[in-house]
């Protein structure tokens, strides 16, 4: 039963263009524009290894939609995978699921592009303004929200085209105006690199680039025909970004060289300056601007839905404010405390500190989502299943053994930075345990 709702439930009035928009909209932020810089150093200023690493981190994340959808549309709820691990695996994990996607999967994203909003308006406004105007625009998008689903949902796909227009500029002239002359999968490495730990970092860094397709799965409650819609928009919203992420890159080769990228903390800019001029790096910034509002966007909408799907189980404390609804059917008190963690991680405007915490985090849940649509296949074989993955069970072991080599990589492969974020990635989802037993202990001594 639903605590504290203000009338009711959900609405479910989201069709399939908000729910591939939102697929699109999360993804496709600022990774595109930014992590060329980390791609390339890896490489050692070699093309060839990067270029591939978009390509096998599209298929992993293609693996993962269709295994993903099988689940997202038999359990078609608002919460997304804690739902899924709940229904898989128990209660208990199902809250820790959710927990660390409140405090810090969402959150981490959320501040992550609000911190890159702030810094490409620099070049207008200055540095000093940098955390300031992340946490204003976190909070601006939280109001947005709480106007209703349909203005959330509205600007995700108003945002989600406008994204589309630099990227379809540095693609076209790119191709176009660019000389042409810089390899693209020559060589594949620079000296003296292990061509198999350089894949590991590149998978990871490149991840964060995919990172969001799973959000839709958050707002599966309130689609009009999940059992329709969800496959579409996740596989392929996938699908798209991957090929969006392949021929944008190699445009970007088309115009300034993998060793020039490397040494870039803003490549995209530097090719559009290197097209258009110094005006054009400007116009860019904009256009960057706006896709990492529509991505901020997209987070906020969906993690809230998490937020709220944990309060309406009343599994958090103040769960029945945190579950109530306003007038216009959404959890205002849900929005506004994803925006107030993600203010707070915003205080330390680190980027790259920020994603590398949500990446593992998700990527845990991911592995343990993909490992449930198998068990739940043995376990309830008699649930009639509208979307079966196909190829099974080479699909699902493909985007198992992807998400356990991230888990490995990250913990073991990639260095004391990245082991440090995922302990902490670790210690921070079981704090929830304290407060899963508090809460339940509460509910016993009620009943």
């Amino acid at each position: 039963m639903q605590q504290g709702s203000d009338s009711g439930r959900l609405k479910k009035n989201l069709g399939l263009a908000t729910a591939t928009s939102t697929v699109v909209g999360c993804v496709i932020g600022s990774g595109v524009f930014f992590k060329p810089q980390a791609i390339f150093t890896a490489t050692g200023g070699a093309p060839g290894l990067g270029i591939l690493a978009w390509l096998i981190t599209g298929l992993i994340s293609i693996a993962g939609a269709l295994t993903f959808s099988e689940i997202a549309i038999l359990i078609p709820e608002t919460g997304g995978i804690p739902t899924y691990i709940s229904r898989i695996y128990g209660p208990k994990l199902g809250f820790l699921a959710g927990w660390s996607q409140m405090v810090l999967f969402y959150p981490a994203m959320i501040s992550a592009l609000a911190v890159a909003f702030a810094q490409q308006a620099a070049l207008f406004v200055g540095d000093a303004v940098i955390v300031p105007l992340a946490i204003l625009v976190i909070f601006f998008i939280v109001f947005l929200n709480t106007l209703g689903s349909k203005i959330g949902g509205g600007i995700q796909i108003l945002f989600t085209v406008c994204k589309m227009i630099p990227l379809i500029l540095l693609t076209v002239f790119g191709f176009w105006k660019g000389t042409g002359n810089y390899p693209v999968f020559e060589p594949m490495i620079g000296e003296g690199l292990n061509p198999a730990v350089v894949m590991g970092q590149l998978i990871v860094a490149v991840l964060f680039a995919f990172e969001g397709w799973t959000s839709v799965g958050a707002i599966a409650g309130e689609m009009k025909k999940p059992a329709r819609d969800l496959p579409i928009a996740i596989i392929g919203g996938v699908s798209i970004i991957t090929g969006v992420y392949c021929i944008v890159n190699v445009a970007y080769l088309q115009v300034l060289p993998a060793s020039e990228l490397a040494t870039l903390s803003a490549p995209a800019s530097a090719v559009a300056i290197a097209l258009f001029g110094e005006m054009g790096g400007r116009i860019v910034s904009v256009g960057i601007m706006i896709s990492v509002f529509g991505a901020c966007n997209g987070f906020i909408f969906s993690g809230s839905r998490v937020a709220y799907f944990l309060a309406d189980k009343g599994s958090l404390p103040g769960s029945r404010r945190l579950a109530r609804l306003n007038k216009n059917q959404v959890p205002p008190n849900s929005l506004i405390l994803v925006g107030t963690i993600a203010s707070v991680l915003a205080l330390t405007g680190q980027f790259n500190l920020l994603t590398d915490l949500a990446v593992f985090s998700s990527w845990t849940f991911y592995t343990l989502t993909f490992i449930g649509v198998m068990k739940y296949r043995k376990d309830r074989p008699d649930l009639h299943r509208t979307y079966r993955v196909p190829g099974y069970p080479v699909i699902p072991l493909i985007a198992i053994a992807g998400g356990i080599y991230i888990i490995i990589n990250q913990l073991f492969l990639s260095g004391m930075r990245a082991w440090l974020m995922s302990v902490f990635s670790i210690l921070l989802t079981l704090v929830g345990l304290p407060v899963y037993y508090a809460v339940q202990h509460g509910k016993n001594k009620k009943a």
